[in-house]
């Protein structure tokens, strides 16, 4: 019988496109793998927070060699063939259902899937290069009265400088497109403008000057009606013109997607307007359309603040890097930045690299990424990120990362690509939508029919009646309540150092009755450091910590460099030491003073024969209990004493979990992978509920699912890395950022990209407002239709009370959603 053995590639290196594993490219890939002859099986796992495809193979039939080539061939041959892109998309009025978009572009045949943003208005789509291309796709959105700016054509931004990033259909290796205009700007960035600034006010605000055009004539000819006695003729030119200008663009793409066999709210909007002009209530009609141009243009304004927050990270990148080649100092676009290359970052500059220092030192300003308040403090060896401001000295910094991969450029690219993912929230809301339009169309004909025929209102009358009904009952409102309160929220949490990955985890985390902590790293600092100082033998606390930092000096374990900062932190200046000696596992000895200083564990120094006094026996007892691992100190012949370490628990984590518990929390529990005297003892200092003890990563899954059974909703906050599993598992996973901020990224729902767990009772506290306001949109805007359209279809309200609630409903939920870019920490309280 052949034995079958297992290979494993890395995710990102065979579909580089592919955000997560959920993508459809991964099954394809997996199924054309299994195909192959050799191949048993093929999955996705988690390895150190990184999607990992395993194969199961049998060499004999398919050697390792034959295996990479095959597995690498049959990636790019995906990747090359179905694209991924995210494009800005122009032309969306008030009022827009994105379904009917998302169907039309469905309908070209290689489309596989849609998904449509009205309020970010972006559109993600995937297609099969085999069938079609992106000229199509644009193509067929110009067909529908949409269009995709030509600035974003290939790029999307200036953060994804790699037009491969979203599905170029160029060589690789063709040159770089040039994304800066006239102004400096990335023209690919904004997805709200694509007009010249220094044009006219009118060009700037086309969609505000027509609706103010269509306002204009509309006065004048009701002005002229009656009060000035004109013409018929010239009265109803003027109703006409206005007619033009405020519903000319709702026209445009309405009535393609009517060709189509799909009714949305639009065309709701269109037929009203048009039965008013039949019923020869021109000024109504009028009033209707100027209405819904300018609630468009408003509403189009106050969903740009929510947009501009989110833009506002790209701006804060510089456009040009100042580097050393060839022993000259030159400025060259971020784009042209290779590894490697050295950066010089002045004094007051903003950085415009990821790197790490190897020269100077400054206090840096990290909020942009993080949102630490205060700068950080950097020496050689420290890294920093693009778009954080130095201080005042300057640095030297080694480039570590291309433009396009830096933090800031992935935090913008996975902040745009959670606005186009559908909340829950949203995603009932549209399906609603879809059963509610037909159901209105029904109820409007039978308005416009059944009363007359049955002899209780003229024709007229009933007309009227069912056109007001129309507009009471057209959705606008609904449509907007929940994604632009999720964009407010993604964005108020990514300008404050959270990222929150889709609308889905950002409603999740408002829901939460549990959650679940890593020790290491999370609940502490990830860093031991000693506790206890004990001496022996007539030497003094300085003394005892003098020799040990002298040996340790030349170590760099984790134990020993906590040695060593503890000698810095009483300003101890350290002797001269020989050369150190290492025992595996067991400790570590060097020449100080003259004589040999030997420092470990019990099992060193009675491997050499020497007896442990019972004093200093006791005091390493006493530490074991606590749960401290200690270091045992001999100078020469003698002891000189003993250390205790342990990874002390982040200043803000007994804060936060009171906070959390306060917010009503209802279980905080640790897992961890320490003994439980060590968990135990945190447990009590920190304020937690609960602690789970002596777990493997493959332990923490389990407890995860065991929670989720009991509590319903838990979170998962983990260091992104050995907690990946666990985090994957959690209702909402919760990656700790600052110095593992790319795993942070990579794993889990939401990244603290600061790497303070004090930002987690902002995370829900904001999930929680926007939960909120989510449900107050939701009660204005069908309240708003429950109290209309019984007041229409009796005739108590008339179609101007109709259009001026209709209006008044959407700006309302638009401003109350922007409520959350005013959100606060101190709001949690």
């Amino acid at each position: 019988m052949n034995e079958e053995k297992n290979a494993h590639f890395e995710l990102s290196l065979l579909l580089p496109e592919v955000e997560n594993d959920k993508d459809a490219c991964v099954g394809r890939l997996q199924i054309l793998l299994e195909n192959q002859k050799g191949v048993s099986k093929a999955h996705v796992e988690e390895q150190e927070g990184r999607a990992v495809l395993c194969l199961h193979y049998d060499p004999n039939l398919l050697p390792l060699e034959r295996l990479r080539s095959l597995t690498a061939q049959l990636g790019a041959e995906i990747a090359d063939r179905y694209r991924h892109e995210i494009l800005p998309l122009k032309g969306m009025t008030q009022g827009t259902n994105v379904a009917s978009i998302e169907a039309g572009l469905r309908s070209v045949p290689g489309v596989l899937e849609v998904v449509v943003n009205y309020v970010t208005e972006m559109l993600r789509v995937e297609y099969d290069t085999q069938i079609t291309n992106r000229d199509a796709i644009v193509g067929q959105l110009k067909k529908m009265g949409y269009r995709v700016p030509e600035a974003s054509l290939p790029a999307l931004a200036p953060h994804l400088a790699n037009q491969a990033e979203y599905g170029s259909d160029e060589p690789s290796g063709s040159a770089p497109h040039e994304h800066q205009n006239a102004a400096g700007e990335h023209a690919g960035h904004s997805h709200s403008h694509d007009v010249d600034p220094k044009a006219g006010w009118f060009r700037r605000n086309p969609e505000l000057s027509m609706a103010l055009l269509a306002g204009a004539l509309l006065l004048v000819g009701w002005v002229g009606e009656r009060f000035l006695d004109w013409p018929r003729a010239v009265v109803l030119t003027l109703y006409i013109a206005s007619y033009l200008a405020g519903g000319a663009d709702l026209a445009r793409h309405t009535l393609p997607t009517v060709i189509r066999g799909r009714f949305d709210v639009e065309f709701l909007m269109l037929v009203a307007a048009a039965g008013a002009a039949v019923l020869g209530d021109w000024a109504e009609g009028a009033f209707l359309l100027f209405l819904f141009a300018f609630g468009h243009a408003l509403e189009h304004f106050a969903t740009e603040r929510a947009r501009n927050a989110i833009e506002a990270l790209g701006k804060l990148t510089p456009r040009v890097a100042r580097v050393r080649r060839d022993g000259k100092e030159i400025e060259i676009a971020i784009e042209e930045l290779q590894v490697g290359d050295i950066a010089i970052i002045r004094p007051g500059d903003r950085v415009a690299v990821d790197g790490k220092i190897t020269e100077g030192q400054s206090a840096v300003d990290q909020s942009p990424i993080t949102g630490e308040s205060v700068p950080v403090d950097k020496v050689p060896g420290d890294g920093v990120f693009a778009g954080s401001i130095n201080g005042e000295g300057a640095l030297v910094v080694e480039v570590s990362k291309l433009a396009k991969d830096s933090t800031m450029s992935r935090v913008i690219k996975l902040v745009e690509e959670a606005q186009t993912q559908k909340s829950p929230t949203q995603t009932f809301t549209d399906r609603f939508e879809r059963v509610f339009v037909p159901v209105v169309m029904v109820t409007i004909v039978l308005t416009a029919v059944v009363p007359p025929l049955a002899g209780w209102l003229s024709w007229a009358d009933a007309v009227r009646r069912a056109l007001s009904t129309l507009v009471a009952a057209s959705p606008c409102a609904l449509a907007l309540a929940t994604p632009s309160a999720v964009l407010a929220g993604i964005a108020q949490a990514a300008r404050n150092g959270v990222l929150i990955k889709g609308g889905v985890h950002l409603e999740n985390l408002g829901t939460l009755s549990a959650i679940a902590f890593d020790k290491t790293g999370t609940i502490t600092r990830g860093k031991p450091e000693v506790t206890d100082i004990v001496p022996f033998g007539g030497l003094t606390t300085n003394e005892l910590v003098r020799l040990s930092a002298a040996v340790e000096a030349q170590s760099s374990h984790p134990l020993a460099q906590s040695v060593v900062r503890k000698a810095r932190e009483l300003n101890i200046e350290l002797p001269a030491s020989g050369a150190m000696q290492s025992f595996m596992g067991k400790g570590v000895e060097a020449e100080v003073d003259g004589k040999i200083v030997r420092i470990g564990n019990v099992k060193m120094f009675q491997e050499i024969g020497h007896a442990i006094p019972d004093d200093l026996a006791a005091k390493l007892t006493e530490f074991g209990h606590a749960g401290k691992p200690t270091m045992l100190v001999m100078h020469g012949d003698l002891f000189a004493g003993v250390l205790a370490l342990a990874d002390q628990p982040r200043e803000e984590t007994p804060k936060t979990l009171a906070s959390l518990r306060a917010s009503g929390i209802e279980a905080l529990i640790m897992l961890t992978g320490d003994n439980e005297r060590v968990a135990s003892a945190m447990a009590q200092t920190v304020g937690l509920t609960d602690f789970r003890a002596d777990l493997m990563p493959e332990q923490k899954v389990d407890a995860i699912k065991e929670l989720i059974a009991k509590y319903g909703q838990v979170a998962m906050v983990g260091d992104g890395v050995n907690d990946a599993p666990a985090l994957a598992n959690a209702t909402v996973g919760i990656a700790m950022g600052g110095g593992g901020t790319d795993v942070a990224l990579e794993t889990g729902d939401v990244a603290l990209m600061s790497d303070d767990l004090s930002k987690l009772p902002f995370a829900v506290g904001l999930s929680r407002q926007s939960k909120r306001i989510i449900k107050q949109n939701l009660f204005i805007s069908l309240g708003v239709i429950a109290l209309l359209v019984p007041a229409t279809l009796s005739g108590y309200a008339n179609i101007a009370i109709a259009v001026i609630f209709h209006e008044g409903s959407t700006l309302v939920v638009v401003a109350n959603a922007l409520r959350l870019l005013r959100f606060r920490l101190k709001d949690t309280a």
